[in-house]
């Protein structure tokens, strides 16, 4: 798999997608993310790719010129599964869609920042828009990274256990059940004992019935027994 971040700020983006697992799965090739700055596609001398708007609204807004050509020139290289632009008003990122996008090949994600893009790109140039959260962040850096990491992770390979993947929160609907390890008491504060008893089937039993519990406490959306 291989993502492409087009962003105005790159070294916000090299820390987070250069460890841990996301650095594991570039190592062994299993993903590929390169960065690029949209500053290298302005014809501006002082690299610019903002401006004011239209109608006297205030703040800054990403041009579509610098855009257009970044994407262009990229598409020019490779077929994307999809163009994805983080929005706080995109669709609401979750496990499925990461489920969905981690059995992609090529994903192409523009970074918003300042006020926003020009309405344009998204119109003719974006396939998908995606939130990570209903509050909005000074740019889209950070929503994608967040997107690369829930993505990556699935990817056969990725991490040591791949079974742990599939036992996440969320990936049946249901929150996780809770984990303990060793000691299996500490200041009176016992593990239950059904997770000491050996008993596998009992156990998956227990669990299952602590993840609806859980659920249905915390998130009942996910149960559609909201109000």
């Amino acid at each position: 798999m291989r993502i492409d971040i087009i962003t105005v700020l790159p070294e916000l983006l090299e820390g987070p997608l250069n460890c841990s697992i996301l650095k594991r799965a570039q190592d062994k090739k299993l993903a590929e993310i390169v960065i690029h700055n949209l500053r290298d596609y302005s014809t501006d001398k002082h690299r610019r790719v903002d401006d004011y708007p239209f109608g006297g609204t205030a703040g800054m807004v990403m041009q579509i010129e610098p855009v257009d050509r970044a994407i262009s020139h990229l598409k020019s290289q490779r077929k994307y599964d999809e163009i994805i632009y983080t929005s706080p008003d995109g669709e609401t990122f979750n496990q499925p869609m990461a489920n969905s996008l981690s059995m992609t090949e090529n994903l192409l994600i523009l970074c918003g920042h300042y006020k926003g893009i020009d309405y344009r790109i998204r119109e003719h140039l974006i396939t998908k828009e995606i939130s990570i959260g209903d509050y909005v962040l000074t740019g889209g850096e950070l929503a994608a990274a967040v997107m690369c990491d829930a993505i990556i992770r699935l990817i056969p390979g990725a991490i040591g256990d791949e079974q742990s993947a599939l036992s996440d929160s969320f990936q049946d609907n249901l929150l996780a059940a809770p984990i303990y390890t060793r000691p299996a008491e500490y200041n009176g504060w016992r593990v239950p004992d059904i997770l000491l008893s050996g008993h596998q089937r009992k156990i998956e039993e227990w669990q299952h019935e602590m993840s609806v519990e859980r659920t249905r406490r915390l998130r009942p959306d996910l149960l559609g027994e909201d109000e």
